[in-house]
């Protein structure tokens, strides 16, 4: 269709301008040339005609002139009109210099309603900026109610901001409205010159949020079933959930949101809304083609909004409200087991999680845990899945909830049962010992090597790189300079410091070891399962039945987030 030197172009850039081409199609364009596809269950039965291929029924009717100039005659002409100036278009997309070179985050503003970290672009040179705003809320989720009234006011009010999607998106802007465990974020990002206006909108309908009873309805018709959805999970996803749920401190079952979720209505979430906004704390991350001055003056705005003012919106946090991020810590040369029956009796699939819990972020560590994984992984993959065939999906991969740092085996099966997969997996570890003591010196540098290659890979955009920064903010590490430091880690790391690692945190009755399986049993391994619970408990082994009972009996690990952190002022 098109010549070399256009391949990469395409239809991309219009050509040579033709009026008379345009003007062509337009004279087309005109109501006795109209084609109507209308689709209905009303048709059912009353059409002559099967296509083919999908076995569709249907029937061709002519419009007649007449019909089309009765239809023109009767037409509305009020409400048929051209778009209105779409606002969000940006004119200026000039690349603002960085007043300094700054490399990483830096927290450019802090009071008691706010926190501004600010990242100009120095990288990428694109008209773009990125925002996010979490808002921190306390009263959005001590209960399975409120978790629900604050994921129904996050669909809400991302539905209600659909008369602005369009006119954003073709103008370069994306958004998003998310909730979460504290309350919802609002992200933006696309061209900067106008990104000022769509933030202030999303803005005002927050602080306009109405509950409109027919959307209500809706949105919680799709809320619920969601939440019934969950059971149709793939199992290794159930136990992943599991996993999270015996681990992060603080985290509810999805039953429990289904339970209370039916019972809501319109006056509950119009009577939450204005007591989860009641007070609130904002982490901001501004980068991008934004000058100091004007992320400043953003971020002034919305404290402005719902702060200031005779009848302020929102009150400060009293210091015990901050929110943290706490981790069951697991105890060395213990072994945790968790089993559970599927959740879809016609599932054939049976699923483990094996983790592994080494360590509280820090460098050093964190290059080790890494470099095992990147070792572990192909001859665990050949061994479990190509070799014993245990399961199409088979996954050794890293885990970090929050800076706590391990290691997981994810593997899904319907020809052995979890137990058995478990057995498999640390009868891999035993055989991967030799593996990682037979390791010649150049085999250990080429795969520290490839190790640093990945983190040394620059982010291919500003949405990439905000996304790295962001993750560093919300679990409380602020080390910016992560990539930077572990790479000089990695190149002071030596093969025996490897294998002691292996030997104190991963092998097999290593005594500082942690462990959690979580099982679950699909419907051809319900034996094995029920015959689990009968059978006696091996040395240095708790089975878990109650997740919350063991919760509360279990110590933490300390929080990043809400803490001093890493960063002065």
């Amino acid at each position: 269709i098109y010549p070399p030197k256009d391949w990469l172009v395409g239809s991309l850039l219009p050509s040579d301008f033709n009026p008379a081409i345009i003007q062509k199609i337009l004279n087309e364009l005109s109501p006795e040339n109209v084609r109507i596809f209308w689709e209905s269950k009303k048709f059912e039965g009353l059409t002559d005609k099967v296509e083919p291929w999908y076995g569709t029924a249907y029937s061709i009717e002519k419009v007649s002139s007449s019909k089309i100039q009765a239809w023109m005659s009767s037409a509305a002409n009020e409400n048929l009109h051209l778009p209105a100036p779409n606002v969000f278009i940006p004119k200026d997309l000039s690349i603002k210099n960085a007043q300094e070179e700054v490399k990483f985050p830096v927290l450019l503003r802090k009071s008691s309603y706010s926190k501004l970290w600010y990242k100009p672009d120095i990288v990428f040179s694109t008209p773009k900026a990125y925002v996010k705003i979490d808002f921190n809320c306390p009263h959005a989720g001590n209960s399975p109610e409120t978790e629900v009234l604050g994921d129904l006011f996050a669909r809400l009010l991302l539905d209600y901001l659909n008369e602005y999607a369009y006119y954003a998106q073709v103008a370069g802007l994306l958004y998003g409205i998310s909730h979460t465990d504290s309350g919802f974020e609002v992200t933006l990002v696309g061209y900067n010159h106008k990104l000022r206006i769509l933030l202030e909108t999303i803005i005002d309908k927050i602080v306009k949020f109405e509950v409109k009873p027919d959307r209500f309805s809706v949105i919680k018709e799709m809320e619920i079933k969601d939440y019934q959805n969950f059971k149709f999970q793939q199992p290794y996803q159930q136990a992943m959930y599991y996993c999270s749920l015996i681990l992060k401190d603080q985290t509810r079952p999805w039953v429990e949101r289904l339970d209370v979720l039916p019972r809501l209505n319109v006056e509950d979430l119009t009577n939450f809304a204005p007591m989860m906004l009641s007070q609130a704390f904002l982490e901001c991350y501004i980068a991008g083609n934004i000058e100091r001055e004007e992320a400043e003056s953003m971020v002034q705005h919305v404290e402005d909004v719902f702060f200031k003012g005779p009848n302020p919106i929102c009150r400060p946090l009293f210091p015990s409200q901050f929110l943290t991020n706490r981790v069951v810590k697991l105890e060395r040369g213990m072994n945790y087991c968790y089993s559970k029956e599927g959740l879809n009796p016609s599932d054939e699939n049976s699923a483990l999680v094996h983790y592994i819990q080494v360590h509280q972020d820090d460098f050093i560590l964190n290059v080790k845990l890494q470099l095992f994984a990147l070792v572990a992984k192909q001859p665990a993959f050949h061994q479990l899945r190509s070799v014993e065939q245990l399961g199409y999906i088979t996954v050794l991969m890293q885990r970090n909830d929050s800076g706590i740092c391990g290691v997981q085996f994810i593997i899904q099966s319907t020809v052995k049962g979890p137990a058995h997969i478990d057995s498999r997996v640390e009868a891999f570890l035993k055989m991967f010992e030799n593996k990682l003591y037979e390791m010649t010196n150049d085999e250990f540098k080429s795969n520290v090597n490839a190790l640093i290659d990945m983190k040394l890979e620059k982010h291919k955009n500003l949405r990439e790189e905000s996304r790295f920064y962001w993750r560093e903010i919300t679990d409380g590490t602020l080390k910016f300079d992560r990539r930077e430091a572990e790479v000089a880690a990695l190149k002071k790391l030596t093969q025996q410091e490897l294998i002691e690692f292996f030997n104190e945190n991963v092998k097999v009755g290593a005594t500082r070891k942690k462990t959690l399986s979580v099982r679950v049993h699909g419907n051809q391994h319900l034996a094995e399962y029920h015959s689990q619970k009968s059978e006696s408990v091996q040395p240095n082994t708790i089975q878990i039945n109650d997740i919350f009972s063991f919760r509360r009996s279990q110590p933490l690990y300390g929080s990043f987030r809400g803490g001093i952190g890493h960063v002065k002022l």
